[in-house]
């Protein structure tokens, strides 16, 4: 093909969910006020986290740093999709699609590593007790921080420098409510289904690994808490309640669109809606319902504001 007769696409279409006129208005308001919850509910655990002494610990301070990962990945999303509903025409830049795949992959990967975070202090924690401050301190929590960014930076620069540079010049319109490298990656005008495949490998194993990783963390886990009294065992199966919850939450929906058809539209945009909006609703409710120390933190929060 004639390079210079190429029309390069300078915009994509959403193919977001087929909603009745009379019902966008509704689904308007129900997206924004769930967004507007999700990002209330995370800045109020990080807002506490950083206020309340009794809360500077390792596995707060790793809790702060999910929270504030979930309000970015539901900002890449959903202020683009309540925006769609009151709009006929819903259409992204070449730029502002990239930007999307880009940072979803930074975000999720991110957060995946974050999670192995989690699980490796509350391993730590539990299973070694007495080396707890010294294995988890300020300086390596931050660590394992800055290094859950990075390996997601790097998980999405590998992945983004093939796609970025593919001839797109055909087909524009992506079978999603945002863009992503499984729906995105079947518009160029070249064969890519070895890139199609590659790419989907990649993003499973990685997923996949980061989820037997955890499950392994958390037997190993449970079979020390067994030996534990009662009340320390009590106290260690509600925060491990806690975090299967979260990362079932995370990991379910994303291992499940792996192993779904890659055109089974459908599924995917629920799948999609479900790790982008009610995961990130769902995780400060999990921590915070269960958490007693949270809920006080909260309480003495709340009432120092009132006294101000």
């Amino acid at each position: 093909m004639d390079e210079g007769n190429i029309s390069k696409v300078t915009e994509f279409v959403l193919h977001s969910f087929s909603v009745p006129p009379e019902l966008q208005l509704f689904f308007f308001a129900l997206f924004t006020l769930l967004y507007v919850s999700i990002v209330l509910g995370n800045f109020l655990i990080v807002f506490t986290v950083f206020s309340e002494p009794a809360l500077h610990t390792p596995m707060y301070f790793l809790l702060s740093n999910l929270s504030f990962l979930d309000v970015c990945l539901c900002t890449l999303v959903i202020p683009k999709m309540i925006a769609d509903f009151l709009t006929e025409h819903k259409t992204i830049s070449f730029e502002g699609c990239m930007a999307q795949i880009f940072f979803m992959h930074v975000f999720a990967g991110g957060e995946m590593m974050l999670l192995v975070a989690m699980a490796y202090d509350r391993y730590v924690a539990i299973c070694r007790p007495l080396h707890y401050a010294t294995i988890m301190s300020l300086h390596k929590c931050t660590g394992l921080v800055v290094g859950s960014w990075l390996i997601g930076i790097l998980h999405s620069i590998s992945q983004f420098v093939f796609i970025v540079n593919l001839p797109f010049c055909g087909p524009n319109t992506v079978e999603n409510f945002f863009c992503d490298i499984p729906v995105v990656v079947k518009l160029p005008c070249t064969d890519t289904y070895i890139l199609e495949k590659l790419t989907m490998a990649y993003s499973a194993v990685m997923a996949l690994n980061s989820f037997v990783l955890l499950l392994i963390s958390y037997m190993v886990i449970l079979v020390t808490v067994r030996r534990q009294s009662s009340a320390g065992m009590a106290k260690a199966r509600a925060t491990l309640t806690a975090h299967v919850t979260v990362v079932t939450l995370f990991f379910g929906p994303i291992l499940l669109s792996y192993a779904s058809p890659l055109n089974d539209f459908l599924l995917n945009k629920v799948i999609s809606v479900f790790y982008t909006v009610f995961t990130p609703i769902l995780n400060p409710l999990i921590y915070t319902l269960r958490n007693k120390e949270v809920i006080v933190a909260m309480q003495k929060l709340r009432k120092r504001c009132a006294s101000s």
